[in-house]
Order: C-alpha cells, then structure tokens, then sequence
C-alpha cells in the first residue's frame, strides 16, 4: 500500500519501519517539526513536509501518529476526501475522525515504542477498528502484514486496554524509577533489581498476576511493613504511596 504517515515520534518511527520492511510504499512524512521529519523521512528513503497544505494526496491511507491533543487541529486543517485515514491513539474514540474524513478507522499497536529500539511487530497485537466493513478489511489486510496477532477492538474496549497499560507499563516503570532513586541513596547500582524484575515479568507468563503476587503485604506482615514505612520519613509522599498499595494488597489478598 502507499502510506503517509502524520507523525514522527516513537510510534510513527518503529511503524513505518516496519511497514517499508513489509515492502510498503511510504510516500511521505509530515511533522510540525524540520528535524523529526526530515530525520524519519531519511530512514525511511522518502519525502518530507511540515506544511499541512503539502501533505501528499497520492497515497492509500493516512496514519496519523499524533499525540491526542493534536489529532483535532491537524485534521480540521486540510480536505483528506475519501481517502482512509486512521489514528494510532489508545485513549480516543473513532469518533473523533468522523467530522473530517468519510473513510476512518483506528489502527492501534499495543507496544510502548521508542524511537531508538528497533521492535519485532510480529507479535504485537494491532488492535483495528473501522466505519465500514471495506476499510476493516483494508486495515485487516495492512495489519497481517506486519503482525500475527491482529485484535478487533472497539472504542470502548481499547480504552479500557490503554487504561490498563498505564498501570501494567507506564505505573510500574515509575516504580522502577523509584527503586532507582531509593538504591542510589545508598551507593548501590540498579542492576541489583534487574534479575528480579526479569523474574518478576516472567511469572505472568504461565500463572495470573494476582496468584504469582509476593512480598509483605500479600502476607499482611505489620512487622516489615512498619520498618519500611519508617525507613521512608525523608520521603513522605513515598511513605504515602507505599502504605496505599500495601492497603490495596492486603485488601485483595484477604
């Protein structure tokens, strides 16, 4: 297919590639920036712009790699006709496509991407929705081509799947974060945590996370929960967020 991609940054970055690995045509990039255009337009061999009136017109599908806030006024801004265009956001309806273009869809990887790590697609489930049944089935073909793992997700289920990827990913990164911060204090290297954490992912593999919980507050054990509470006066709003989910694991293991 020939695709445009509107959008440059961490999801616009490992999926275009990924598509011109699958020997797609892309025809071009647009981004409000020179720099991270031109910067993705050079991997992926192709043209640039960041003039919304110069957006390609040649092209099979639209994918519009933008944060949330700005999807509106890109769209609102050029006449995109009957050509196909989706959005690639977690947490935004379909509907917001429906005043600018008569063809829309939602095409969704469900990975947390970066724009400097190469990531295998072959797996990622790509989560599609569309406002005809012809352009699910276009989205469903673009998919297959890249991933075996192809979902077909409204607009109220995927936000409740982006609403649980914040906690399984983007909460639990901050906690590592945290556990960083606390082991520097004490001139001790976050590589002690990595095999832990590896183990820790792994378990959710073969068993539900709930039955693989571990730790003293799946053991309502006062004793160890106290001393870490006392050990984190310095950091009131850590001392805060440790007794909440403590609370909730208690709760939950009862």
């Amino acid at each position: 297919m020939k695709i445009c991609l509107i959008g440059a940054g961490n999801l616009a970055t490992q999926l275009g590639l990924a598509l011109a690995e699958k020997g797609h045509q892309l025809v071009q990039v647009w981004s409000r920036t020179q720099k991270s255009a031109s910067e993705l337009a050079s991997k992926l061999n192709c043209p640039y712009t960041t003039e919304i009136s110069l957006i390609s017109s040649d092209t099979d599908i639209y994918i519009v790699a933008i944060s949330d806030t700005a999807l509106a006024s890109v769209l609102s801004q050029r006449n995109w006709n009957d050509t196909l265009v989706v959005h690639t956001a977690g947490s935004t309806p379909m509907s917001i496509l429906a005043p600018y273009c008569n063809n829309y869809g939602v095409f969704y990887p469900f990975q947390t991407f970066t724009i400097t790590k190469k990531v295998e697609f072959d797996q990622i489930p790509v989560c599609i929705e569309a406002n005809s049944p012809r352009n699910l089935n276009v989205l469903k073909e673009l998919a297959q081509s890249i991933s075996q793992n192809i979902k077909f997700i409204d607009s109220d289920q995927r936000q409740q799947i982006h609403l649980a990827a914040v906690f399984a990913c983007n909460f639990v990164n901050h906690f590592y974060a945290i556990g960083e911060e606390l082991l520097r204090e004490k001139g001790i290297d976050f590589e002690i945590l990595k095999p832990l954490i590896l183990e820790t992912a792994s378990k959710i593999t073969s068993q539900s996370p709930a039955s693989s919980q571990t730790g003293p507050a799946s053991r309502n054990d006062s004793i160890v929960i106290d001393k870490h509470l006392s050990m984190l006066t310095n950091h009131p709003d850590l001392k805060n967020l440790y007794k909440q989910i403590s609370e909730r694991i208690i709760q939950s293991h009862k």
